[in-house]
């Protein structure tokens, strides 16, 4: 299909990084995983897991639409899937955010891990109906929805990387007061012992 073809370098140059961000939030996951929190399981499938399943939606589009299709009719009705998918699994997404006690989500938080990407599932749905009589526009919302997604899940693994870095050294300092708090009490009670003598 000729005006797939068109979209060839776009769908490499986004799919490529999808692929990449993906591999990236394993190396991330590996290194913080020795720092567990509480109810980080909770959190993790509520934040963690749709930034992974948006980079993997990211690749997947990109994979079918760099493929040889004949006509737009199949393409269209696996991404009109692909987008009523999204849309169930932000619901998902929202039962996971209420249920989790580990963190107290923020506008931004709602923004970026349930809007935004409902939005673009939405769009992505509705997309797959115009298709056959507006393909050229149809496939400039399927683009701009990969940028969408892309761009969303870049935004929260770094706030999921950053609130862990922060709870990180947090704990850690927290755990140096109490332990140098708990060496000046020993001292203090050996000065006392010492001086009662």
């Amino acid at each position: 299909m000729p005006e797939l073809a068109k979209w060839d370098n776009f769908y490499v140059i986004v799919g490529s990084a999808a692929g990449a961000l993906i591999g990236l939030q394993f190396v991330v996951l590996t290194l913080i995983a020795d720092r567990p929190h509480i109810a980080s399981a909770e959190a993790g499938a509520a934040f963690g897991s749709p930034t992974v399943v948006h980079f993997g939606v990211v690749l997947f589009l990109s994979a079918l639409l760099h493929a040889p299709w004949q006509a737009i009719n199949i393409v269209a009705t696996l991404w009109g899937l692909v987008g009523v998918g999204g849309i169930l699994y932000s619901a998902i997404i929202i039962r996971r955010m209420r249920k989790q006690a580990a963190y107290k989500p923020i506008f931004e938080d709602w923004l970026c891990h349930v809007a935004l990407p409902l939005a673009g599932y939405v769009i992505l749905a509705l997309s797959s109906f115009a298709a056959p009589s507006h393909t050229r526009e149809a496939l400039f919302c399927v683009g701009g929805v990969a940028l969408l997604l892309l761009f969303v899940a870049i935004h929260n693994a770094w706030d999921g990387v950053s609130y862990h870095v922060l709870v990180n050294i947090a704990n850690a300092n927290a755990e140096r007061g109490r332990d140098q708090a708990r060496e000046e009490t020993r001292e203090e009670t050996k000065e006392q012992a010492t001086e009662g003598n």
